[in-house]
């Protein structure tokens, strides 16, 4: 029994849970009660909000950190002061969470989506040079999984047809490319707090840049179109209220203090197990960029191979939830494919465009194997404990390699599922 899989009736690989998340103690205790006591909860009244942005920017080597209420507003806001107008092209990768691509629709300008390198999981410059037109105004790479993506080939693109850059770092905070933290490398960084992030106060996110004018025009836009040195109520801009409350500031400092340890932490880990990984028939771990030079692990991203591994992605999941290795499949669809476009379900937003646009004719191979065939996901709080850990994720794939045959034989002569994982 001691190596008959958990799925057939054997005893899991993994003995006690990973890591929980999110990881607080005293401190968050501390600073929360600190900030009730002293009644002064909004951004306007205290400073936890404004010394939080400060560390954090200097932490990502740049002079400016707004802090917002999430990070899809980060993003809007973000193209907002890049002046993109309506029916303005932004190109995106098709694999990200919906906000990259639905930032876009909600500042009026067209989602162009090109598509990802299948090794990286990053857009691939390639695609994007070839999504380029004279419409073409910003480009929005994701550091997905908190790899960043690559940054010297698309800044040159971008300063070859002078287009804007906003980086998606909603998964890489404390990533480091090239020696240039994830931020700060485009015209602004985008960063999420959203309780499955890297950092967490539940929500928020912030807006990065080392550009004097541009933190300016985030800041406007961030409290309702206000100008410094303007009149309380002088509105400048199409604005609102985004910004961050003061318990979510207190939250952030504490958990930023833990960032540096953490991150060095995960990506040891990663590292490691990314080794022990490649070497089972297979299974391709995220390929690691020669200039990435730390890798903020928001997930442990995989491909899975069937033919080489000898099963399928719906069977290795199962096989790897039985042994007790919590884990995904991920998107089960390229953006493009969402509801959302396939049936324009724009509101207000590019009235004058949708009825160009067809997101049914977009093709986007890589993203779409990935989606439908192979991709597998570990999370981030995985990465938090020891190297025993990565042991058994590697022990519990090894026993699934050496038991396919058996497995799939097994899984023929199961009753059928509702569907896929």
């Amino acid at each position: 029994m001691k190596h008959t899989l958990a799925l057939m009736g054997g005893k899991p690989t993994r003995k006690k849970p990973f890591t929980s998340w999110p990881i607080f103690n005293k401190s968050e205790e501390k600073s929360l009660l600190r900030t009730l006591r002293s009644g002064k909860w909004g951004r306007l009244q205290g400073d936890e909000v404004s010394k939080f942005e400060q560390r954090f920017a200097a932490a990502h080597g740049c002079k400016h950190g707004i802090a917002v209420v999430n990070g899809t507003v980060s993003l809007r806001i973000g193209l907002l002061a890049a002046g993109i107008k309506a029916e303005d092209e932004v190109i995106v990768p098709p694999y990200t969470f919906l906000s990259t691509a639905s930032a876009v629709v909600e500042s009026n300008a067209v989602p162009v989506f090109a598509d990802i390198d299948p090794h990286t999981f990053n857009l691939d410059p390639k695609t994007v040079e070839a999504a380029i037109t004279p419409r073409t105004k910003a480009i929005i790479p994701v550091h997905f999984a908190g790899q960043p993506a690559d940054m010297t080939a698309l800044m040159a693109l971008a300063k070859k047809h002078n287009l804007f850059v906003i980086e998606d770092a909603a998964h890489a905070h404390g990533a480091i490319q090239g020696g240039k933290s994830a931020g700060s490398i485009g015209n602004l960084g985008s960063f999420s707090f959203q309780s499955s992030k890297n950092m967490t106060a539940g929500e928020g996110g912030i807006i990065t840049t080392n550009d004097d004018a541009l933190a300016e025009s985030c800041r406007s836009i961030q409290s309702c179109g206000r100008v410094q040195g303007g009149l309380w109520y002088e509105h400048h801009v199409i604005s609102g209220n985004y910004r961050l409350g003061e318990f979510q500031g207190a939250l952030l400092s504490c958990q930023l203090a833990r960032l540096e340890d953490q991150t060095n932490r995960r990506d040891r880990n990663g590292q490691y197990l990314a080794a022990e990984l490649i070497k089972i028939p297979g299974i391709i771990p995220q390929k690691r960029s020669i200039d990435c030079t730390r890798h903020s692990y928001h997930l442990f991203m995989m491909r899975i191979d069937p033919q080489q591994f000898g099963v399928s992605r719906s069977t290795l999941i199962k096989a790897l939830q039985a042994e007790e290795i919590p884990c995904s499949a991920g998107y089960g669809f390229s953006l493009p494919q969402q509801p959302l476009f396939q049936n324009k379900a724009f509101g207000p937003y590019l009235h004058k465009a949708s009825a160009k646009l067809n997101f049914r004719k977009v093709r986007c191979p890589q993203s779409d194997l990935l989606c439908h065939e192979q991709c597998v996901w570990l999370e981030h709080s995985m990465f938090l404990g020891k190297r025993a850990d990565m042991d058994d994720i590697s022990e519990a794939f090894q026993k699934i390699y050496a038991h396919r045959e058996t497995l799939n034989a097994h899984v023929l002569s199961s009753p059928l599922t509702q569907g896929p994982v």
